[in-house]
C-alpha cells in the first residue's frame, strides 16, 4: 500500500518531474517487476516498454534463437481469432506495437493514446500471459524468423561462413577469437518444450521492467498493482557468462566480397583496454576524435576515402574500436601507410588540446536535444536502465564534462599501442584486371583459331 500510495504522489507532482528527463520515480511490485513512469511533453500519447532481461547471449550457439522465436510466437495469437485478432484488438485501441530481441534483452514496444493506456496494457498483459503454443503457429514463427535472418540458411551459405566469406570484417574476427558463434543459428531443430522452458523461466515479472512515458492515466499506479502485481515472481536464472578471447587471430587478413570491383574496405579493429574511470565516456569521446583525424587526414589530407569512419562495437565481453576507410583498390597500400602515420602522429603528439575541447563541447551539446519526445524519452530509458539509480538515470552531459584531456591521452595510447588486427575487405577481382583476362582470353582463342585452320590448311595443287 505504501508503494501505491508512493506512485500516487508521484503523479501528483507531474510538471515539476517532466522539467527533469533524467528523474524518474521509479519503484517495484511486490511480485518484483520494476515500474518506471515518467511524465512526458507530448499530450494524448504514451510510450511503453516492457524490457525482459532476457536475450540472445543468454544461450549457446545451438540455441540462440529461442528469445527470438518465443517474441515472434507471442503475437501468434490469445484466442481462436489468432494473430489477425490480436493486431486488429491493437488498432481498435488507437496503438501500434513490435518487439526486439537483442544481446541483452527482449523488449515489447508500445505507441499508444494516453485514453487507451490501461486497456493497451491489459493487452501486452494477454500476449504475456495467453498466447497459446501449438506446432502450427511454431513453424509459422520459424519461417518468420528464417526469412529475418536473411532466407533458408542453404548449404552454400553455410560453406560461405565456414570460409569466412558470409561475415563483416568486424563479425569475422570476432569469430576468429571467440567471441561469436561462427555459423548462423539456426531455428528448424527447437523445439516445443524448449520455448516453453524459456517462457517459465524469463517471462516473469521479477525479471521485467515496465517504461511508461507520456500523459500518464492517474489510476495507473493502482491498475499496475491490481493487475500486473498478480503475476508470479520466479527464482531468478543466471544469466551466461559473456565470453572472453579465447584463441588467436591473424594479424593481417584479406577478405573477398564479391567477385568484380574497384573498390574496397580497410579496417584496423583493436580491443578497448579496461579503465577504472569514465569508461564508456572516455572512449565516445575519444571515437569522435578519431573519427575526426580520420576525415582530416584520409579525406581532407590525400583524397583517399570520402567517408571514413571510427567505430565502437562490442562481442562477447570485449569492446573494439576500429578505425575504417572506403578506398580505391589500387589505393590499399597507400593509405594502410597513412593510417600507420596518423597513429605514429598520435602516440608523438597526443591529441589535440583545442580539437580535443571543441569535440567535448560538441558532444555536450548534443545530449541538450539528443532525447526530444515521449518515445525518444522511452528509448532512452530501456537502453540507458544499467545506469539508473536512486531515482535517477546519470546525465551524459555531466559524465562527458567529466573526461579529462589527460584521461582521453591515456586511453588512446593504450588503444594504439596495440598491434591490433587489420582486415581488408575487396572483391576477388578488379575491373582493369577483368579487361585484361577478356581481352587475354580473347586472344588466345584467336591465336588457338589462325593455329587450327593453318595445321588444316589444305597445300597448293602442284
Amino acid at each position: 500500500m505504501r508503494r501505491l500510495l508512493f506512485a500516487c504522489l508521484l503523479l501528483g507532482s507531474l510538471p515539476a518531474l517532466a522539467l527533469d528527463r533524467f528523474q524518474v520515480e521509479g519503484y517495484a511490485l511486490p511480485n518484483g517487476l520494476q515500474v518506471l513512469l515518467k511524465p512526458g511533453a507530448e499530450r494524448g500519447h504514451v510510450a511503453i516498454r516492457l524490457v525482459v532481461g532476457v536475450g540472445i547471449d543468454d544461450f549457446g550457439c545451438d540455441e540462440k534463437e529461442l528469445p527470438h522465436l518465443l517474441e515472434h510466437l507471442l503475437f501468434s495469437g490469445t484466442d481462436a481469432t489468432g494473430e489477425g485478432g490480436l493486431e486488429e484488438r491493437m488498432q481498435a485501441l488507437g496503438g501500434e506495437w513490435n518487439a526486439f530481441t537483442s544481446n541483452a534483452d527482449t523488449t515489447f514496444v508500445i505507441e499508444a493514446p494516453a485514453k487507451n493506456q490501461r486497456k493497451v496494457l491489459d493487452l501486452l498483459l494477454d500476449l504475456l500471459t495467453r498466447t497459446r503454443i501449438d506446432d502450427n503457429a511454431i513453424n509459422a514463427a520459424k519461417r518468420v524468423v528464417e526469412r529475418e535472418d536473411g532466407g533458408h540458411y542453404t548449404h552454400l551459405r553455410r560453406w560461405l561462413d565456414r570460409q569466412d566469406l558470409g561475415h563483416s570484417a568486424s563479425n569475422q574476427l570476432a569469430v576468429e577469437l571467440g567471441l561469436k558463434c561462427p555459423q548462423r543459428a539456426e531455428v528448424d531443430g527447437l523445439t516445443r518444450e524448449q520455448l516453453e522452458k524459456v517462457r517459465k523461466a524469463w517471462y516473469a515479472p521479477n525479471n521485467m521492467t515496465l517504461i511508461v512515458v507520456g500523459e500518464l492515466d492517474r489510476l495507473l499506479p493502482a491498475y499496475l498493482e491490481r493487475a500486473w502485481g498478480a503475476l508470479e515472481a520466479v527464482d531468478p536464472s543466471e544469466h551466461r557468462t559473456l565470453p572472453d578471447i579465447s584463441s588467436s587471430a591473424a594479424h593481417e587478413r584479406t577478405l573477398m566480397r564479391g567477385f568484380i570491383g574497384n573498390g574496397a574496405k580497410l579496417h584496423w579493429l583493436v580491443p578497448e583496454p579496461v579503465l577504472d574511470d569514465q569508461y564508456d565516456e572516455t572512449f565516445d569521446l575519444l571515437k569522435d576524435y578519431l573519427d575526426w583525424a580520420l576525415y582530416r587526414r584520409l579525406r581532407l589530407g590525400h583524397a583517399l576515402s570520402y567517408g571514413p569512419w571510427a567505430e565502437r562495437e562490442v562481442f562477447g565481453g570485449v569492446g573494439f574500436m576500429s578505425l575504417n576507410a572506403d578506398v580505391d583498390r589500387d589505393d590499399i597500400a597507400r593509405a594502410e601507410r597513412e593510417l600507420e602515420g596518423l597513429k605514429a602522429d598520435l602516440l608523438r603528439d597526443g591529441l589535440d588540446p583545442d580539437t580535443f575541447a571543441r569535440l567535448k563541447q560538441a558532444a555536450i551539446a548534443h545530449q541538450a536535444w539528443a532525447v526530444q519526445g515521449n518515445s525518444a524519452l522511452a528509448d532512452y530509458y530501456w537502453s540507458a536502465l544499467g545506469d539508473y539509480e536512486d531515482g535517477r538515470f546519470a546525465d551524459p552531459a555531466r559524465e562527458l564534462q567529466g573526461v579529462t584531456l589527460e584521461e582521453a591521452n591515456k586511453a588512446m595510447r593504450e588503444l594504439l599501442l596495440q598491434p591490433g588486427y587489420l582486415r581488408i575487405e575487396k572483391p576477388l577481382l578488379g575491373d582493369d584486371q577483368v579487361l585484361w583476362l577478356l581481352g587475354g582470353g580473347l586472344g588466345a582463342l584467336l591465336l588457338i583459331v589462325l593455329g587450327w585452320r593453318l595445321r588444316h590448311r589444305k597445300p597448293d595443287n602442284p
